[in-house]
């Protein structure tokens, strides 16, 4: 079995190989559920209805990981979206998303094999997700990963999204551990950056291929 590279970030200035971990929280979109493209064909969809498009480049490099709202602001100042189009670009980009969903979405089975270890461990385990809860409780629901999960975390559950690391604090005293004991599973940057900034241990991923417990070798290497 060949195992991708992940890239490992640690709060502590010395770092070590066996933190006492008691929580691990996942980013959703890209971590558990390759979803990134499908959130993207739905905007694009919907920001074709009015002339409008992001290219795959601009969608990497500046707009993956950001709500759809945030998204469409930054249409606004970036390439003259008309803010009055914002609510009725939003309502169709989450009719489309909700067909890819629920017509692409399949039960994973290394993810549950993996976070029934991490459960089995006594580990706390959360989604952390700058989606909406709707499509957060969907993906998992069709991935059939939903169970495995103590904590569920939207865009709708925080004032500020990623990059802002509040998704993140909330999660931690909700589940009543501290940063150091917790350790943080992102790809995009955007996500990235909210988990540095929450002082937790981070591992940053390419895409939910990379996910298996074997990413954890350094923090819990007796499941390994």
């Amino acid at each position: 079995m060949v195992f991708a590279q992940t890239t490992l970030y640690s709060s502590n200035k010395f770092w070590h190989n066996s933190p006492m971990i008691k929580a691990v929280l996942f980013d959703l979109d890209g971590v558990l559920v390759d979803a990134r493209d499908w959130h993207y064909e739905a905007l694009n969809t919907a920001l074709g209805v009015f002339g409008f498009r992001i290219s795959r480049d601009e969608h990497e490099a500046v707009y993956n990981g950001l709500p759809t709202t945030q998204k469409l602001e930054k249409l606004s100042l970036e390439k003259g979206l008309p803010a009055e189009l914002h609510q009725l670009i939003y309502d169709l980009k989450q009719i489309h998303t909700k067909r890819a969903l629920h017509g692409k979405t399949r039960p994973s089975f290394d993810k549950q094999l993996m976070l029934k270890r991490l459960k089995n461990a006594g580990l706390k385990i959360a989604v952390c997700s700058n989606s909406i809860r709707e499509t957060v409780e969907v993906m998992l629901e069709n991935a059939m990963l939903k169970e495995y999960f103590d904590l569920l975390l939207s865009n709708q559950d925080v004032k500020q999204n990623k990059p802002h690391p509040e998704i993140y604090f909330t999660a931690m005293e909700k589940l009543g551990v501290k940063p150091e004991e917790t350790v943080i599973v992102e790809d995009a940057p955007h996500g990235v950056q909210a988990a540095k900034a929450s002082g937790a241990h981070v591992i940053v991923v390419d895409n939910a291929n990379d996910v298996n417990l074997y990413i954890f070798k350094n923090y819990l290497p007796h499941l390994v």
